[in-house]
């Protein structure tokens, strides 16, 4: 855990006990600080309280003393309605932050990369953690993605923290002044937190918003919304700023062309790796993600030859196109993670004769940017919420059936891509929408999707390892 020493003595409120709240809460009881917790949830602040936390008065709402207000990313704090204690703060101009800036204000001689995205930043973010350690660099991964900031391991100087940041954390990090900050893309998301899409993309922007050169501005520019970012930062002569493609050659940046991912940030262009080598990270979307890794780890002075072993052997990250199994032929792919139509794009355009199990929460827009995919999928397996909307989307243009739940679809599924025997057949869980209607969260339906597989074809579950992330043959 790292300490939180500048605040010893101090009154700080943490607003919010969920993971990051809680891990924010120890830390800063460890040092010192007198912590006050609160959460609109009473059986969330009464197992607080439980171990010995003091209830800050949620309804009085006292702020006077008080030195910091820890602001929990899961809780709304401005859209779609302002929160009273928020607006309270506000007027008292005391800042919300987060765990994330708890981090970055107590380990000011590490190194921060940080990652964001709509899509793409987990993989992104472990994929760069996985270079530098193959580059030999003491390292930390968390964030967003994993363990919460404050339970990381203290590194200081030498050491490189690797951080996935959402949208929501942006919002809450006012000392976020990385080493290295990168931008995958802004597609459409959570735009009810933000207040629309101009909010939306402005919490994307503050990755940057503090770095200063030679700190590092790396920008996916495939997205119109990233270039107009990449333009503005590029013209006003204080950031580096170093622009990734995959659909273009870029000077001054990383690219991928034909496959091939492309270094351009010297004298002159050169070869990394030919990214069809390396077998977990396929589809144009994980070569941007690749390209991402690769130009911050060159922004940190380790050479091509080591990126590349690391793209290569890199294992993958658990639902995000996990291969779960192969069954006569016929492949179990878990892209629980795909919480949206753009996100689902990405695995449809990796894959055909797909046998697709999509729905749950569905997303603005619902699938129907997904048409041009269509004639890649065999046959539709819908579930949750958004089933009989999904079902109105592909009538008449591929064939689906309504399933009660996520077992009866992958079952239904499994079958007939099994009787099908289609060259390249792929049952995938690729699901356009959030969890919530149906799991806790995407983590609980991607496993249940690897349970119900193993469960339903056991002679695949007795012959391999079924731990997470790996191939099963």
């Amino acid at each position: 855990m790292i300490p939180t020493r500048r605040y010893s003595g101090e009154r700080v409120v943490v607003m919010g006990l969920g993971k990051s709240g809680l891990s924010a809460a120890r830390s800063l009881r460890s040092s010192g600080a007198g912590v006050e917790v609160w959460d609109d949830k009473p059986t969330s602040l009464a197992a607080c309280t439980a171990n010995g936390f003091a209830a800050f008065d949620g309804a009085g709402m006292n702020l006077e003393g008080v030195r910091a207000l820890i602001w929990s990313p899961g809780v709304p704090h401005a859209y779609p309605k302002a929160h009273a204690l928020a607006v309270k703060a506000r007027a008292a101009k005391l800042p919300l932050v987060c765990d994330v800036d708890l981090l970055l204000e107590a380990q000011t001689e590490a190194a921060v990369v940080a990652i964001t995205g709509t899509n793409g930043k987990s993989t992104t973010t472990a994929l760069t953690a996985h270079i530098f350690e193959q580059a030999g660099r003491k390292i930390a991964v968390g964030g967003n993605l994993g363990v919460p900031a404050l339970d990381l391991e203290p590194l200081g100087l030498g050491g490189t923290y690797v951080l996935e940041l959402s949208s929501y954390q942006l919002e809450l990090v006012p000392h976020l002044a990385c080493e290295t900050a990168v931008l995958l893309n802004i597609t459409p998301d959570h735009l009810d937190r933000h207040g629309g899409m101009d909010g939306y993309i402005a919490a994307k922007r503050r990755i940057f918003a503090r770095q200063r050169h030679p700190q590092t501005a790396i920008i996916g520019i495939d997205h119109p919304h990233c270039r107009v970012i990449y333009d503005a930062l590029r013209g006003d002569d204080l950031h580096r700023v170093v622009p990734i493609s995959v659909e273009r050659a870029v000077g001054g940046g990383v690219y991928v062309t034909d496959g091939m991912l492309i270094d351009a940030t010297g004298s002159a262009p050169s070869t990394i790796l030919d990214l069809r080598l390396a077998k977990s990270l396929p589809g144009a979307h994980n070569w941007q993600n690749a390209a991402a890794a690769a130009a911050a780890a060159l922004a940190h002075g380790i050479p091509a030859s080591t990126i590349a072993a690391g793209l290569k052997s890199f294992p993958g990250l658990s639902h995000r196109q996990e291969l779960v199994a192969v069954v006569d032929n016929v492949s179990f792919i878990n892209d629980s993670k795909a919480t949206n139509a753009d996100a689902a794009d990405k695995a449809l355009r990796c894959y055909r004769n797909i046998y697709w199990i999509a729905g749950g929460q569905a997303k603005a827009g619902g699938i129907s940017s997904l048409a041009p995919l269509f004639p890649h999928i065999r046959h539709a397996f819908l579930i949750g919420e958004s089933a009989k909307d999904f079902a109105e989307t592909l009538r008449g243009k591929v064939a689906f059936e309504l399933c009660p739940d996520l077992d009866s679809a992958i079952a239904a599924a499994g079958e007939m891509a099994l009787a099908d025997k289609q060259p390249g057949a792929t049952v995938l869980l690729s699901p356009a929408c959030a969890s919530f209607d149906m799991f806790r969260d995407f983590e609980d339906r991607g496993d249940a999707f690897r349970e119900t597989v193993l469960e339903l074809w056991p002679q695949i579950a007795k012959a391999t390892n079924s731990e997470p992330g790996k191939a099963r043959t």
